[in-house]
């Protein structure tokens, strides 16, 4: 049960990773706009602002792998980043895109329950 909580740990924090270096790196290019659903005009407007945003996602990316590194903590740190990933996920999915809760809050909350479900040999 460890390993597959670990492994989608990893899983979300590479979605994160990814999502990092679209917003920071590919927001105003057509890989980027193409998945945001955005145009030339919104993209190169709004492209400070997906950055920061990009920065963020990276800090989440960074947590879970800080705990996945740790490996003897009780599960905390990574639970504590997963719950962070959950809220922005839940906050996005009511302002900006309902599908956000599939793609960013649904994983997270499954490696939750994973870790939970393996104990504390996290």
């Amino acid at each position: 049960m460890i390993i597959l909580a670990h492994a989608m740990v990893a899983l979300v924090a590479l979605l994160h990773l990814y999502f990092m270096v679209l917003e920071m790196y590919f927001w105003d290019k057509p890989l980027g706009m193409r998945t945001f659903k955005t145009n030339p005009e919104f993209a190169k407007t709004s492209k400070l602002l997906a950055a920061n945003q990009g920065l963020y996602n990276g800090f989440l990316a960074a947590g879970l792998i800080w705990g996945l590194v740790l490996g003897t903590d009780d599960g905390s740190i990574k639970i504590f980043f997963l719950l962070c990933v959950v809220v922005a996920g839940i906050f996005g999915a009511l302002t900006v895109n309902r599908r956000i809760i599939y793609i960013q809050a649904l994983p997270a909350a499954i490696a939750i329950i994973l870790i939970l479900l393996a104990g504390t040999r996290n």
